[in-house]
């Protein structure tokens, strides 16, 4: 339906334009309805090509050599686990061998590569078999250890001591590690 239909009917000009802004409005939502279910129908057509080219490519994949690279991936994995745990492993006991020997030797790197990892056990927080390679080598090489008189002599001697009031009175006493008391009683 056109204007020149509708002047041929005899209508006024006025209905004429009402009747073609009307017919407008309908074609214009028709329209958009139209270029909205082309759009869809366009991006399924799409979706269904990439889904038609993955099928290609998994049909192509060999399932044999698919598992052998899972398996081959979870070697790599188990190996890299493995490795995290032994080098976490010998950072806790390289920290607590040399927490143990703090302040009692001359060369805490020296004497810290003189243990025997493989004896040691990591037992929740504790290190079983440290004290026990501690003593020993306190004994075998006593002159890597700092002498304990050396460290009675400083406390006794008279003068100023960092650490108190200027009035006579002592700190109060530095809390004593395990290992420091186990080689106090050692030394003594």
């Amino acid at each position: 339906m056109n204007r020149e239909f509708l002047e041929g009917l005899g209508l006024e000009k006025d209905a004429i334009d009402k009747i073609m802004a009307e017919r407008g409005k309908t074609l214009n939502a028709t329209k958009q309805q139209l270029e909205t279910v082309e759009q869809e129908r366009d991006e399924l057509q799409t979706q269904l090509e990439a889904r038609d080219t993955q099928l290609e490519e998994l049909k192509k994949v060999d399932p044999e050599k698919l598992q052998q690279r899972i398996e081959e991936l979870e070697q790599e994995n188990q190996a890299a686990k493995e490795q995290y745990e032994s080098e976490l492993k010998d950072v806790r006991l390289n920290s607590a061998i040399k927490l143990a020997i703090a302040g009692q030797v001359h060369d805490e790197d020296l004497v810290a590569g003189l243990f025997d990892k493989e004896k040691l056990v990591i037992d929740g927080d504790k290190v079983v078999g440290l004290e026990d390679q501690l003593k020993a080598l306190q004994e075998e090489k006593s002159f890597l250890f700092k002498p304990v008189e050396e460290e009675n002599q400083q406390q006794s001697q008279p003068g100023f001591k960092v650490g108190s009031d200027g009035q006579g009175s002592e700190p109060s006493p530095k809390p004593v590690s395990l290992a420091d008391a186990i080689a106090q009683i050692i030394n003594k």
